[in-house]
């Protein structure tokens, strides 16, 4: 599943693509070469985190029961397992749908809160639920649930953080070389 993309979202590549391979922004897409678009790949998709990470987070969110009355019972154990309220598709819908027109920020810093403020316990049981219900729907009998639901969790986690990380890099020369400078003088 991919958000929407937004044009706004090119501007930094446009940037980088004018700077790195000296592309000039009205190059007519017949005039470049195979090793020119395969250069342009390649800074695109150092560009693509945050959008990745978003379109990865909807999927793992799609993988989950839908929130329908045939549903119910999954988000309403979730909810309990878990202890979290930020889990519950009503308080989720609006950054799911914020996700899907392209800014994923939101969902990640809910999901993060929710992981957040679940204890060892409640995470574990939170895991169970989610392990059951992929299990059944992903078909995976070989595997224990309590281990399917972790690993999605944990899946879960770290992509709202690479979101969230994404959506905070600096792409700009001077705040790279005050890095660096920082960096090197430790």
């Amino acid at each position: 599943m991919l958000p929407e993309f937004r044009s706004h979202a090119s501007v930094p590549l446009s940037h980088q693509l004018e700077q790195r391979l000296g592309l000039d922004p009205r190059l007519e897409a017949g005039h470049i070469d195979v090793e020119r678009v395969a250069d342009i790949a390649v800074v695109a998709s150092a560009h693509s985190d945050g959008y990745a990470a978003t379109a990865h987070l909807l999927g793992l969110l799609a993988a989950l029961p839908a929130p329908t009355a045939a549903g119910e019972r999954f988000w309403s154990d979730l909810w309990r397992s878990s202890g979290s309220l930020y889990l519950l598709p009503a308080n989720m819908k609006a950054c799911v749908l914020s996700s899907l027109s392209g800014e994923g920020t939101g969902l990640a810093g809910q999901i993060l809160s929710a992981v957040d403020e679940m204890t060892p316990p409640q995470r574990i049981a939170a895991g169970e639920v989610i392990g059951q219900a992929l299990a059944e729907s992903d078909h995976l009998p070989d595997l224990k649930t309590q281990v399917i639901g972790e690993l999605w969790l944990r899946d879960l986690e770290l992509t709202a953080w690479r979101v969230l990380h994404a959506d905070h890099k600096s792409a700009d020369p001077a705040g790279r070389k005050a890095f660096l400078d920082a960096w090197t003088s430790i």
